[in-house]
Parts: structure tokens; C-alpha cells; sequence
């Protein structure tokens, strides 16, 4: 089976989880941006960083995919907030849905992975955009508060990693299937 391991990372949490991927299962990984024919291959993996509810570089890839039934989709998801909480998981996973084309979706084995931020490391518009949703939520009423929104009030103008390669377990479980 023709497999690739393909991820969309800004600041190298995505990257580092799909390097370590690409390590423990042989598969040669790329990034999004030089992914030519998704078409040519039978399992796609998709690594993809969290970014305002999208997935970096996902629907460009994944939605250029045809004859689907004879493929294995995996997509991981690397964010800040939680990943266990199921609440935040639903949000993720509508997000998804929205993004990419239905049959696409509903053939996807989706997963969750947390990773970090380093606040210094941002550009000016991402900084920009951070801080405004900072100053939106910080004082919402607590019920008001999403998991994602506590996570970014915790972790505003902070470096802190929360990657855990173990997490990758599942994943491999799936592309051994």
C-alpha cells in the first residue's frame, strides 16, 4: 500500500509530531505545501495544526482526493486546548466537517493531539489576532467558557509544550489496520 504522511504545521508542533510518526512507521512525510498528486497514494495521513477552527492545509489537500473508496483517511488534529474533552472534540470535529467534502469526511479515521505554543515565536497578525480573542473572552462568565477559551486564557503569552509522542499510538494502531 502507496502511504504518506502529510501535515500542515506553522510553528513545528505538527511537524515534530509527524516527524516522530514518520519514524516509528517508515512512512515518508511532507509537508502540505509540497504534496503534488494526493491522488497517487492509497493511505493519507493527515497532520494538521489548529488555527481559528480550520485545519492547516487540510481541505486544500484532502478535498483534492477522488475515488475514495479504495482509501484509508487519517487526519490528526494538533491544538492547544484539551483533546480528551468531548466537548472540545465535537467542536473539532464540526470544524472538520465544514472544511471537507462530505464523502471525504465520512471516511476519515479523525484524531486529536495537543501542542503547544511559544508566544515569542508568533508573527505580528497571529500575536494581533491572540490577544484580541484574549481580551474577548478573559472576561466571559466562567460558564460561558469553552475548554478552548480556558486553555488560551491559561497559556496566553506563555511557551508551554504539552507534546506527547504516546499519543501517537492510536494512530498507528489505524495505520497498521
Amino acid at each position: 500500500m502507496n502511504s504518506i504522511i502529510i501535515y500542515g504545521s506553522h510553528y513545528g508542533t505538527t511537524k515534530q509530531y509527524a516527524e516522530e510518526l514518520s519514524r516509528q512507521t517508515n512512512i515518508e512525510r511532507v509537508s502540505f505545501k509540497n504534496v503534488k498528486e494526493i491522488n497517487n497514494y492509497d493511505k493519507i495521513i493527515y497532520l494538521g495544526a489548529l488555527y481559528a477552527g480550520g485545519v492547516l492545509g487540510m481541505a486544500k489537500k484532502l478535498n483534492k482526493l477522488n475515488n475514495i473508496s479504495n482509501k484509508t483517511i487519517i487526519i490528526a488534529t494538533v491544538g492547544l486546548a484539551d483533546p480528551t474533552d468531548e466537548v472540545n472534540k465535537n467542536n473539532i470535529r464540526n470544524n472538520i466537517k465544514i472544511q471537507l467534502k462530505k464523502e471525504v469526511f465520512e471516511n476519515a479515521k479523525i484524531f486529536h493531539l495537543r501542542g503547544g505554543i511559544d508566544y515569542t515565536q508568533l508573527n505580528f497578525v497571529h500575536k494581533t489576532m491572540l490577544k484580541l480573542l484574549y481580551n474577548r473572552i478573559k472576561n466571559l462568565p466562567e460558564e460561558k467558557k469553552t475548554p478552548e477559551d480556558k486553555a488560551m486564557i491559561d497559556t496566553y503569552n506563555k511557551k508551554v509544550n504539552f507534546i506527547e509522542f504516546s499519543t501517537l499510538d492510536k494512530i498507528i494502531n489505524e495505520i497498521q489496520k
